[in-house]
């Protein structure tokens, strides 16, 4: 049963299985109130033997003013989703419509104020994604413009060390871009997953060592958003058993694991470790994958907030030697990519530092 009238319902979903005060029953009740109206004057006429155009009179005007009470009753909600409609077509998002009725239009209300409730999330999400693309768009451009403006008015030459700047430069613009198309295909859904049959160990080793090389070669010529330069950092890899295998998409799990070792170290301080760690899951070939560093760590009260586009954190000076803070786009991804396999993704407790749980489903059950 429920629990009273603040019970929380979904749209279009009755009050405990009925709708007691539907707009059919009010009209069906409109009726039968005037029948009986009419039968009741009908009946004192014969009594009091008054004549019957008198009696009809009567019952006109009282069928007039219980119909005009119904119909203001339902038109006057109208109006106001109406209204907060026509604001919401006009860009305001902050009117709501009241939602004290128990009946279709209430449960219209209810929709009507869901609908400008994520229009105005989404709203809020793209002015946020506008400036925040912005900002980042402007430091390499900035910096770029100007170096190749002491090039042609000649106060430097083209020498290899300012290519490298301008380099710089241009493979930070490049991650950037990479980071939003990547992130814009996983939400329009249109990435495919690949799924099969890996060996964790070689794979995640692999990816390691990948991720020091390219650490390696940035620390030789760029600090770039989207990618780490730091080399002081130990990188070690945990798979329990050996042999551990999974079944997923090798090039979206890369992603996964490439963005939490780069946000890692991002956050780990000098001459930290990150441990990346690979356990079997509940299921076959399920995997479940742990990466831990040795940073601040992350509040417990932002924990639902840190795979948030652009969200870099509220942790005081959270970034480690040498880090440019990032865009705040990799947890993000990981989490989409996590979540196209159907699995979770978020922050576990940990004694020290930061530990991010991954969890991925592996083959789909069959039903015994």
């Amino acid at each position: 049963m429920s629990d009273g009238p603040a019970a929380r319902r979904g749209p279009g979903e009755p009050w405990g299985g009925v709708r007691p005060f539907s707009i059919k029953t009010k009209l069906g009740a409109l009726v039968v109130i005037s029948v009986l109206i009419t039968t009741g004057l009908s009946m004192i006429a014969v009594q009091t033997k008054t004549e019957l155009r008198f009696i009809t009179v009567f019952s006109m005007i009282a069928t007039l003013l219980i119909t005009q009470f119904v119909a203001h009753s339902l038109t006057a909600p109208l109006d106001e989703m109406n209204a907060v409609a026509r604001s919401i077509s006009h860009g305001d998002y902050s009117r709501r419509v009241r939602e004290n009725r128990r009946d279709e239009l209430g449960d219209l209300a209810e929709t009507i104020n869901v609908m400008a409730d994520e229009l105005e999330a989404q709203d809020q999400q793209r002015k946020e994604l506008v400036a925040n693309v912005s900002h980042e768009l402007r430091t390499p451009i900035a910096g770029l413009r100007a170096v190749l403006e002491n090039i042609v008015d000649g106060v430097t030459e083209a020498d290899p060390e300012t290519m490298r700047t301008a380099l710089k430069q241009t493979e930070r613009l490049g991650r950037l871009v990479e980071t939003l198309m990547d992130l814009s295909r996983l939400d329009n859904g249109v990435v495919p997953l690949k799924k099969r049959r890996f060996e964790v160990w070689p794979y995640l080793s692999g990816v390691l060592k990948e991720a020091n090389m390219v650490a390696s070669t940035r620390a030789g010529i760029a600090s770039g958003s989207g990618g780490h330069t730091r080399t002081d950092v130990h990188l070690h890899l945990d798979v329990s058993p050996p042999e551990l295998t999974a079944h997923a998409d090798p090039e979206r799990i890369h992603q996964v694991v490439a963005n939490l070792i780069d946000n890692a170290v991002k956050h780990s301080p000098a001459h930290g470790r990150v441990t990346v760690k690979a356990r079997r899951g509940d299921w076959p070939e399920s995997l479940e994958l742990e990466v831990l560093d040795e940073g601040p760590g992350i509040p417990k009260s932002e924990w639902h907030r840190v795979f948030e586009r652009f969200n870099r954190g509220a942790v005081s000076a959270p970034h480690g030697p040498g880090s440019d803070g990032g865009t705040g786009l990799g947890l993000a991804i990981a989490r989409w990519a996590v979540d196209l396999h159907g699995g979770r993704i978020g922050v576990a407790e940990s004694e020290r530092g930061c530990r991010i749980l991954v969890t991925l489903p592996g083959l789909p059950s069959v039903p015994s």
